[in-house]
């Protein structure tokens, strides 16, 4: 019988098609459990289609849905029907036209989108969260939850270590102290000109820019073997994602 697998999801950023790559060359079964890291619309033209394949497959099998930056904004344009100009000019364009379509439930969508979590812990005291927090004391005691989905600090944090400090030294950041690992998105590793998922310190980023010009990839908790789609503007070559 094949062991059933944690996979952890980056940012999507409406590339489906990436999406659906993975799910071919992981060759991702229904006794996967899935967590997706946030950020599932806003760059390429399948915002709506990404979510709705979404919404489908979490009534097939075990996933967990954290909620980025972009989908927070998404969400407001679905309860108001207000296309904020910030929002526009950050990959939402593609997600308004892509909701121009008379067989999406946007009431569904938008159900969707409040359910998600703003970040899961397991039971091995393993973080999920989308970009990070800055209390020292955990997100459970965040004051600002937009910290969640918008802040930069942990990872920078992590990146910044010298990688011979040991977990038990008084240098050691106490955030990072709290979990046994964290996994993140948000902030994409091409800013680091890797194309991979990236492990610093306990740490592990696993945002390859496909909003960009960089691939979607997932990452098995476990093994930490990892998957890509091909670049997602080669499965989109007449647009432009966030890269404009």
């Amino acid at each position: 019988m094949k062991k059933k697998r944690t996979l952890v999801f980056g940012d999507i950023h409406g590339g489906l098609k990436g999406v659906k790559q993975l799910f071919e060359r992981a060759k991702i079964t229904f006794e996967d459990q899935l967590i997706f890291l946030g950020d599932y619309v806003d760059g390429w033209s399948e915002s709506a289609e990404t979510i709705q394949f979404l919404i489908e497959l979490s009534q097939q099998q075990e996933c967990l849905f954290i909620k980025g930056n972009h989908d927070a904004w998404c969400e407001d344009f679905l309860r108001t029907s207000q296309a904020l100009d910030k929002w526009l000019c950050n990959g939402g364009q593609s997600t308004f036209k892509s909701y121009d379509n008379p067989t999406i439930n946007r009431a569904e969508h938008l159900r969707f989108f409040e359910k998600m979590n703003d970040y899961y812990i397991d039971s091995q005291n393993r973080l999920f969260i989308h970009a990070g927090f800055s209390s020292m004391h955990g997100p459970s005691q965040e004051v600002y939850a937009t910290n969640y989905s918008w802040d930069r600090t942990l990872w920078e944090t992590a990146v910044a270590m010298d990688k011979h400090l040991k977990r038990h030294s008084e240098l050691y950041p106490k955030r990072l102290k709290l979990f046994q690992e964290i996994y993140i998105g948000h902030t994409p590793t091409l800013n680091y000109n890797i194309e991979e998922p990236m492990n610093k310190a306990n740490v592990w980023n696993v945002d390859t820019g496909a909003a960009f010009t960089g691939k979607l990839s997932c990452l098995d908790i476990e093994t930490k073997e990892f998957w890509q789609s091909d670049k997602l503007q080669t499965l989109y070559p007449d647009e432009k994602g966030r890269n404009n």
